[in-house]
């Protein structure tokens, strides 16, 4: 499966790279998923709904389905985290799958770097990090006898799917 990430600190502009890359290159007749990582407790599902209330009895895996979508939700239920590598084989095959997050895992990743973001650049100390997206203008800030790495501008969302494309072998379609 080709897989490529995003990464960065919070508020670098993760998601919404993301999502303008998805529609890039979706828009471009390749298929596209996407992990996201959350660091925090979250819930895709609504209290009082039938599927909410299955998970609260106690159900390990609830599947909600209609004519448009289906969804699989799995508690941990004290177990540990599913693994980058074990979501990836939950997945359809895709021309490529872009994750979000996942910082300390080792597949090729771009950094975001915001002004506005906190947070030391990742990519000094990251080998799985082969680019940054920025809103800086100039070179980014690497610092001396480290790696020099392609830098892009956060807007330049072509730029950055070409190069991500062509570094995960993704430049045609095939569907997996």
């Amino acid at each position: 499966m080709r897989v490529f990430g995003v990464t960065g600190w919070k508020n670098s502009g993760k998601t919404t790279l993301v999502e303008r890359l998805v529609t890039e290159i979706t828009g471009r007749g390749l298929s596209v998923s996407t992990v996201k990582h959350a660091h925090r407790n979250f819930d895709v599902d609504q209290p009082g709904r039938d599927s909410h209330r299955h998970r609260e009895a106690g159900a390990r895996q609830v599947i909600i389905s209609s004519p448009r979508r289906w969804a699989l939700m799995t508690e941990n239920r004290g177990a540990p985290e599913a693994t980058l590598a074990e979501l990836l084989a939950r997945l359809d095959p895709v021309d490529l799958v872009l994750v979000e997050g996942y910082k300390h895992d080792s597949h090729p990743k771009i950094e975001c770097r915001r002004r506005a973001s906190s947070g030391e650049p990742i990519a000094p100390d990251d080998p799985s990090i082969k680019a940054i997206a920025t809103d800086m203008p100039g070179p980014a800030d690497t610092p001396p006898g480290h790696r020099t790495l392609p830098v892009f501008d956060l807007d330049d969302i072509s730029g950055i799917a070409d190069f991500i494309l062509e570094r995960a072998g993704a430049m045609t379609g095939g569907g997996g």
